[in-house]
């Protein structure tokens, strides 16, 4: 049996346009070209790709006699340009991440930076980015992905939690508790039922000392789930702090 999702590479969409007014108009064939994935045996995916290639932007799913019928396979398009760009994307974020891993966060920021020539959307550079400006403490630059990944809901999914819980730790970790805030409602708008994301933000909001909102998180928290240790010995010095206050 597959197991899904899976790549199965470039297509084109040929659309007809109308060109001109009146007597002159004239019927051009629109072409454009999309990655597409198969999600399960009905389900595909579409997304379109840039100028670079690489798929980016906003995906959509359709089913499997509307791909069929309307999506036409170019292999040849997938191995000249997409799949050497996508290895090329691959490398500069393994780049960036090794750099950043080694504390030298100008080459981490600079290989980010090459990753996001190629796709400005990439969840991982953006990520990678936004780390290191965390890191470095560069408010401006740091406000400016965040405002990045606040468009781009994929980066709330679980495909890209590993990134998303050591984004959110960097933030606070950091300093950066408005910023964090709005990073976990963000994420809350897309995946309600999360115990993880109220224990972070229980966590943000006791370091600004909030403690109200703090032990209202840890409560949701601990309404999805009752065994979440963690947030129950939390919960449990979060009162006790809160009353000597």
């Amino acid at each position: 049996m597959s197991e899904y999702p899976q790549i199965l590479g470039v297509y084109s969409l040929q659309l007809e346009a109308d060109i001109g007014t009146g007597g002159t108009v004239s019927s051009h064939q629109n072409v454009t070209y999309w990655y597409a994935r198969q999600l399960d045996d009905n389900k595909f995916e579409v997304q379109p790709l840039n100028t670079q290639h690489v798929p980016s932007g906003v995906r959509s799913e359709l089913t499997e006699m509307d791909f069929l019928k309307q999506y036409t396979p170019e292999p040849s398009y997938y191995r000249i340009h997409t799949v050497p760009a996508l290895k090329t994307l691959s490398r500069k974020i393994a780049m960036g991440n090794q750099a950043f891993a080694d504390g030298d966060l100008d080459e981490a920021e600079s290989q980010f930076i090459k990753a996001l020539m190629i796709d400005d959307k990439s969840v991982d550079a953006n990520y990678g980015l936004g780390e290191v400006y965390s890191e470095k403490k560069e408010f401006d630059k740091l406000r400016e992905v965040l405002e990045t990944l606040l468009g781009l809901n994929e980066a709330f999914t679980y495909e890209h939690r590993q990134k998303f819980n050591q984004f959110g730790i960097s933030l606070r970790k950091n300093g950066h508790y408005d910023e964090s805030i709005r990073y976990y409602e963000k994420s809350l708008e897309i995946v309600e039922e999360d115990e993880n994301v109220y224990f972070n933000l229980a966590r943000v909001y006791f370091e600004k000392q909030q403690f109200e909102k703090c032990t209202a998180n840890l409560e949701q928290a601990l309404n999805l789930n009752p065994e979440f240790v963690e947030a129950q010995k939390f919960l449990g010095y979060c009162k006790k702090h809160q009353a000597q206050a």
